[in-house]
This record gives C-alpha cells, structure tokens and sequence, in this order.
C-alpha cells in the first residue's frame, strides 16, 4: 500500500506482479488471470484488450509471453491510470488508452492484431439493478452491448487472428450467434467451479478465416472436491500452477 485508504497493491501470480486497484468497488481476481493465461501468443505478436480495467489480464500475459506487444482499452479514466501505473511498475511492455471502445482512436482503428481479449461485464444492465458503486457498475454491467463488444473486436482481429473471451456460460448463445458469420474455428472451454457442478463461466476462443469445426471441450473443474471444507484455497493443481506460477491454459480441441 502507498498511504492511501482507496487503493490496494495486491500480488499475481505468486507475487511476480503486484497489481494497485480500488480498494472498493469492482476488483479483479482469478477470471482475468485465466484469460491471461488462455492466449496463445508468440513473442513479437500484437494483442488489444478491450476493457482492461487495471491491467491484470494483459500483464498476466505479458509476464508469460516475453516480447509480445499488448494495447489495452479502458474507458474509466481512473482504472486506466492505475493500469498504466501497473505496467510501469510491473515493468511491462503494455500500452493504455483511456477511451469508449466504442468510439476507438485513430491509433487502434488503423490496426489490426494477432489476438483480440476480452473479459466483457458479466450482467446485462438493463435486466437487473445499478450497483451503487459506478466503477462497479460498468465493470459488472456496462453501458455497451455483449453484442457490440464482439463486433467490435471481430473487427480489429488481424488475418488468421484469434478473439479470446472469457463470460458467463448463460450467455454462449448470445456469444455464438454474435460471432456466426464473423469468426469461425470456435473453441469453447467451459469452467466449473467444482466437481459435479454445472459451469458458470466459458472461455471461447474463435479465428479469424478459420474453418474448422465447432469445438466444445471437457469443462474445466477449478477446485478439488464437491465442496468447500477449509479456510485454505483447494485449488487443482493445474489451475495453481496458472494462478501462483503464470503457467499458460491452452485451449484446444
């Protein structure tokens, strides 16, 4: 901590990053590490997060993927300072523009990328309440379609590029019928909380010219047991060896 009482710095990957974030309001916690962690990119590759709050899924990667060049987009300007300050301070080659992704600078438009990320608020704002917290709300609601989001992003997505999201598993048609026509190659791994259990999340990646089948892969189960019987976290190895070590979550067919 810096002195502050709205700020936290908290450790990533078993403190090789340290991430500064609202102390309250929306927090980023193990959804964007496995977003991170999903990206297949090679070093001298480009990637654009759309919608990258503080920064913690693109620096997950960064740290991972050595030489590869990551922009983020955030429209929060007070987010977007704090990814900056992050990437400074983590020293990461991650480039910041404050901006709707909406309305993208010149500087994003004119550019196609190698992978397209992005962790799109979960909740459908107009089916159910404004948290009162607004850094929250838009993290966690939004004020821009899941639809939008997608087109957007299929647009920046280079030749033989990928698109890379992780979501709620209640939206996948949503998401699939976005993509159709668009993308193709589409992966989707889904993600279970615990054994047993029906997934809440998805990671679905999609390319850009692909043409192979349609993908649906074996969930992929977080914690250990049916259901939580201690303070300490029962997390899987695999899914350790992401959160502690960087350890990349390939998601293939």
């Amino acid at each position: 901590m810096d002195g502050t009482d709205d700020l936290t710095c908290d450790d990533f990957l078993g403190g090789r990053l340290r991430i500064w974030q609202p102390r309250k309001g929306y927090r980023a916690g193990v959804d964007p590490v496995l977003l991170g962690a999903s990206i297949a990119a090679k070093p001298g590759q480009s990637v654009l997060e759309l919608g990258c709050g503080v920064g913690v899924a693109s620096l997950c990667l960064a740290a991972r993927v050595p030489g590869v060049s990551v922009t983020g987009v955030e429209v929060q300007p007070h987010y977007a300072d704090l990814a900056r300050r992050n990437a400074r301070e983590n020293s990461a080659a991650f480039h910041v523009i404050t901006a709707d992704l909406r309305a993208l600078p010149h500087e994003v438009r004119q550019q196609r990328f190698d992978h397209v990320i992005m962790n799109p608020p979960y909740f459908d704002r107009l089916a159910g309440t404004a948290s009162d917290d607004g850094g929250r709300d838009i993290a966690l609601g939004g004020g821009t379609p899941l639809t939008d989001w997608l087109d957007i992003g299929a647009r920046r997505v280079g030749p033989k590029g990928y698109l890379t999201i992780i979501q709620r598993i209640a939206r996948l048609p949503e998401v699939l019928s976005a993509l159709e026509g668009r993308l193709g190659s589409i992966v989707v791994l889904p993600i279970s909380g615990r054994e047993r259990r029906a997934p809440e999340l998805f990671l679905l990646r999609a390319r850009q010219e692909g043409r192979a089948a349609f993908s649906l892969l074996s969930p992929l189960t977080m914690h250990a047991g049916e259901r939580h019987t201690g303070d300490k976290d029962n997390y899987l190895p695999e899914i350790n060896d992401i959160l502690r070590n960087g350890a990349g979550l390939p998601i293939a067919p």
